[in-house]
């Protein structure tokens, strides 16, 4: 087989040093108004040579006998990284240095995975590893700090710690590499901490969002595959960009991590842009689906978590960012809560080595005591189905998204449990031990079951009831919003999905090129900035696995994508080749088009996707991390232009007017902005 599109791009990008490399640090800048960078460029001879030794290092890679998924994207992490480097950027000389260690490392890697070893993996120290995302197939880098103590015969600690703002570029992954690759003989000695430490790139620049959140997840996993860690005592930390994504993984998996020790990192959206930091771009009202979407986002929102997941903040009482972590300390006040916030004197945007360790010593008293999973009181706190799961409570369906959900439990004797919240939830499920159930003072009848089954309560006609044991319940209906199934649009993008190309004859062409100038700027923006290729089929070439495993994002019409004709019966919308009607009045079917997202009708425990990438673009992901937020939330009407058929990325603007916008009910019909 003819190998694919990298390395044909590599070879361009040296014939011509061919991608104007473009300053990201504007504020926020459209792409086409952004100066490329000055000094010195590489000889094209250089680049060419370049791109030989990193064609070379991939044949290298291909011919391996088969390896663990693992091992192999600890040698893929440096072609990659090349790759990306050659790809998007005009390398200086020190670039250069760090493109052709990256060949040496990846060459020595791969020729010892061919000889059948793989002794990095017991290396103490610094180190960098990889593994592949589920999320799109893309080899994901990340390092790791093993202690000298290590041997692996007792599960340890594990922190995990996420690296602060730094723009996207193409050098980004080796850059982040540089700083843990010290080569893979054995070092002298690893530092003496009793844990070791994760450090995700989380795709480089997004606030741990979307698949940079699943990218933290999946780190995570990689490790515990190959070290021997102790899930109850799995430590979250990070200062800056990297506190801010403590706060918001910590506070919505509060019951994954042990601790969480932010150090300086921001909570909000609208707040946080109004820092008085030269080229901000304030966040001033927004529509009211935008509105609504921050809470998916915004930490303030789930401070109450707090009370299951300890947080030791830290800042510098002169850093520009204080203002955050005093709305967050008011957050914990209105729960009831005392906000720990360890606070540097005369320190601005920095880490201060004695608060630092002093933080560090009051999350090492939380570590040793390690997860608790089954605590007798229980409070959670969520807006979305997204974030669903406490410890033994699991929320399965909400009254409506976007508003606060609570529920709060209290566990009586040995098996008594006690719920004296349940606001904004349908149906709950409960793992641990039952034998009596009062909801809101009912009592509620309980079916014979065994003390490990997960009991399912639902709410209908103003009385609770228990719906029998999760294992004996009917699978949820593609009808309902559930957990991991709740939208918006951008949440598809945060596990495997397959973008689908129609190539049938479409209703009306103006659409067809719209979509298609949709997919080319989604390819290029996921290249650019998450760190992928972006996955694409033919609709003639979707499988029954894609369907199984996979969100599939249709592109085109139902006359020229045979999956969109097949789902239209069961989608949420009305549309003929003459008219489109979605969450208004009908509009012609020649210039306007749907987007939008739903449970999918073809297959259980996927989403169905039409006309859509992310909903925010190249200037949020070009400016600052804080405007990674949803702009359409689960539906659109979309004006096209006919400019689209020659659109080509990076140009600015679309060519597309947003005309209408909002969310689905609960059961994935009633098209209208879901009202707080």
């Amino acid at each position: 087989m003819k190998r694919s599109s990298p390395l044909r791009l590599l070879c361009a990008a040296a014939l011509a040093l061919c991608i104007q490399a473009r300053d990201l640090r504007g504020a926020g800048q459209p792409p086409s108004s952004v100066e490329p960078k000055a000094g010195p460029q590489p000889a094209l001879d250089d680049a060419t040579a370049l791109v030989e030794e990193a064609r070379l290092l991939g044949e290298q890679l291909a011919a391996l006998p088969p390896v663990a998924p693992d091992l192999k994207a600890d040698a893929e992490v440096f072609h990659k990284g090349i790759e990306w480097a050659l790809r998007y950027d005009k390398p200086s000389p020190a670039d250069l240095a760090l493109i052709r260690k990256a060949l040496t490392r990846g060459q020595e890697r791969a020729t010892r995975l061919a000889a059948g070893k793989s002794d990095w993996t017991v290396k103490k120290g610094k180190l960098v590893r990889g593994f592949v995302s589920a999320v799109d197939g893309s080899t994901q880098p990340y390092g790791i700090i093993v202690p000298q103590g290590y041997t692996g015969a007792e599960p340890v600690r594990l922190d995990v710690v996420l690296h602060g703002s730094s723009k996207p570029h193409g050098m980004s992954e080796l850059r982040f590499v540089s700083r843990f690759d010290e080569g893979d003989a054995p070092a002298q000695a690893g530092p003496a901490a009793p844990f070791l430490e994760l450090h995700p790139l989380g795709r480089v620049e997004n606030c741990y969002r979307w698949a940079g959140e699943t990218d933290v997840f999946e780190a995570i996993e990689a490790v515990c595959r190959n070290y021997n860690i102790d899930r109850n005592r799995i430590v979250l930390r990070g200062m800056s960009m990297g506190a801010s994504g403590t706060w918001h993984l910590g506070l919505k998996h509060p019951d994954r991590f042990v601790a969480l020790g932010p150090y300086c990192g921001y909570v909000d959206t609208h707040r946080f842009s109004e820092t008085p930091i030269p080229g901000f771009i304030k966040v001033g009202p927004l529509p009211a689906h935008q509105e609504l979407g921050l809470h998916m986002l915004d930490s303030v929102d789930y401070a109450a978590n707090a009370g299951v997941v300890p947080a030791i903040g830290a800042i510098g009482d002169k850093d520009t960012f204080f203002q955050s972590h005093v709305h967050m300390g008011e957050a914990f006040a209105k729960e009831g809560l005392q906000m720990v916030n360890l606070i540097a004197q005369g320190t601005g945007h920095v880490q201060d080595p004695a608060t630092h360790r002093e933080q560090m010593q009051r999350i090492g008293e939380y570590a040793a005591k390690g997860l608790n999973h089954s605590p007798d009181t229980l409070r959670f706190v969520s807006w979305t189905l997204k974030y669903s799961r406490c410890h033994w409570v699991r929320l399965l369906s909400l009254e409506r998204h976007y508003s606060r959900a609570e529920f709060s439990g209290r566990v009586n004797g040995a098996d008594a449990l006690e719920v004296s919240l349940a606001t904004n939830i349908r149906s709950f499920a409960v793992s641990r031990p039952l034998g009596r159930m009062r909801i809101l003072g009912q009592e509620v009848p309980l079916p014979a079951h065994a003390a490990t089954d997960t009991l399912v309560f639902s709410h209908n006609e103003g009385r609770w009831q228990c719906d029998g044991s999760g294992a004996a319940l009917p699978p949820p209906s593609y009808t309902a919003k559930s957990p991991g199934l709740q939208g918006p649009i951008d949440d598809a993008f945060a596990s495997p999905f397959l973008c689908v190309r129609g190539t049938g004859k479409p209703w009306n062409p103006e659409v067809q090129h719209w979509a298609e100038a949709g997919l080319r700027r989604f390819e290029y923006e996921w290249a650019r900035y998450m760190r992928g290729t972006l996955p694409v089929k033919d609709d003639t070439a979707v499988t029954e696995a894609d369907l199984k495993e996979k969100h599939l994002i249709l592109f085109g019409d139902p006359g020229s994508n045979l999956w969109i004709a097949k789902a239209l019966p069961s989608l949420p919308l009305r549309w003929t080749p003459s008219e489109l009607q979605l969450g208004g009045a009908p509009a012609p079917a020649a210039q306007n088009a749907p987007v939008l997202i739903c449970a999918s009708p073809l297959a259980p425990d996927r989403y169905l996707v039409l006309n859509s990438g992310h909903t925010f673009h190249e200037k949020e992901f070009a400016a600052f991390n804080y405007l990674i937020f949803p702009r359409l939330g689960d539906w659109a009407v979309v004006k096209v232009s006919p400019e689209a058929r020659n659109w080509q990325p990076p140009a600015f603007p679309f060519p597309e007017e947003v005309l209408r916008a909002g969310y689905f009910d609960e059961n994935w019909r009633n098209a209208s902005t879901v009202e707080p």
